[in-house]
């Protein structure tokens, strides 16, 4: 049976690059994935500021690795992930779907695979004190203005 499905084509046409700066997001789908040596959550991004990339949505890793704890835990922080679970060292994905926050971006390639490197996060409250700008992938932006990001 086919099916008619307007606008299909177009989506593939218009593929666009990854995105790189500063978004104000919401976390749109989570799954964990198993694996031996890095289990992680992938995550699925939903931007909501700035206005002109509502619609764009990105994904990202976050790694489960005992190295890599830090960071899982200053994205469930400054999310607003529930105290008394994180205080519990538990991760519950449905509880993770529609949480708020700032995310600075970058493009990395990795094995001729491109990947979206989540590089800092910042509570959704800042969003009107921290200036940022989305970017093209290697043009240098300022993201600090007012407010420490984290690095990795």
């Amino acid at each position: 049976m086919k099916r008619h499905i307007p606008g299909l084509h177009a989506t593939q046409q218009e593929q666009q690059g990854p995105l790189a700066g500063c978004f104000l997001v919401r976390v749109a789908r989570v799954s964990y994935r198993w694996h031996p040596q890095k289990p992680f959550f992938a995550l699925q991004f939903a931007v909501l500021e700035p206005k002109a990339l509502e619609s764009r949505t990105f994904s990202g890793r976050l790694y489960c690795t005992t190295k890599a704890l830090w960071k899982l835990n200053w994205f469930l922080r400054d999310f607003g992930y529930d105290r008394d679970l994180l205080g519990q060292d538990q991760v519950d994905e449905k509880a993770l779907l529609n949480l708020r926050g700032i995310v600075r971006t970058s493009s990395v390639v990795v094995s001729g695979r491109p990947y979206q490197n989540l590089e800092a996060f910042a509570p959704a409250g800042d969003w009107d004190t921290l200036y940022c700008e989305t970017s093209d992938p290697g043009s240098e932006q300022d993201f600090d203005d007012g407010l420490q990001l984290h690095t990795t």
